[in-house]
């Protein structure tokens, strides 16, 4: 079959049309697939240098004018065969493979990016020492170890035993640049560019 190992492989002319992608501007996983596109096709892993946008036009262009107008047709379309591949988040991606469909999970081979998941505790919270018993209950080994067995969530826990249907963390490159809240404080300015570089190629 066709080699499809990272953003550079999606620009191969074959895939034309056969991407699927949502909306960076309403989808929340397909701004995360953006911004994993911009660390990782950009020069020096800078996400906003004319490297990273240049890439963003070339895959837009492989779009050949479809995308998706909801996340869950992102990997229901990959599944049903309408598209070869899908940019998605890992969990209903994870959760196919799972659930034995021919489908694979590919970590960008120039590097992913894991927004953070967390537990929090509310401030001022009514019982705060039950509060800090369900926080180290859920990161606990027992629980962590059960998350990576069973679900298609990345445990918190480092060293949490994962199941054969996801892929171990020493495997995934992340792109080392990554800065959350740089991303948070930007995201408007990013959508606003990516909705000017999709009217572009109209």
């Amino acid at each position: 079959g066709m080699k499809i190992d990272g953003f550079e492989d999606l620009l191969n002319p074959a895939l034309k049309g056969k991407i699927a992608f949502g909306d960076p501007v309403n989808s929340s996983s397909a701004f995360q697939s953006l911004m994993a596109m911009l660390y990782g096709m950009g020069k020096n892993g800078d996400p906003m240098s004319p490297e990273a946008w240049d890439y963003v036009d070339k895959f837009i262009a492989n779009l050949g004018g479809k995308m998706c107008n909801s996340s869950s047709q992102v990997y229901k379309g990959v599944d049903g065969g309408e598209y070869v591949v899908g940019l998605t988040w890992e969990d209903p991606a994870a959760n196919l493979v799972k659930n034995g469909a021919k489908v694979k999970v590919v970590f960008p081979v120039e590097g992913a990016i894991f927004p953070g998941e967390s537990v929090q505790i509310l401030k001022n919270c009514k019982h705060p020492e039950n509060a800090k018993k369900f926080v180290d209950y859920m990161l606990s080994e027992k629980v962590q170890n059960a998350v990576g067995m069973n679900l298609t969530v990345r445990p918190l826990r480092k060293g949490a035993t994962l199941a054969d249907y996801m892929t171990p963390n020493d495997k995934i490159k992340l792109a080392p640049n990554y800065d959350e809240k740089w991303v948070s404080e930007n995201k408007a300015k990013i959508t606003k560019m990516f909705s000017e570089h999709m009217e572009k190629s109209m």
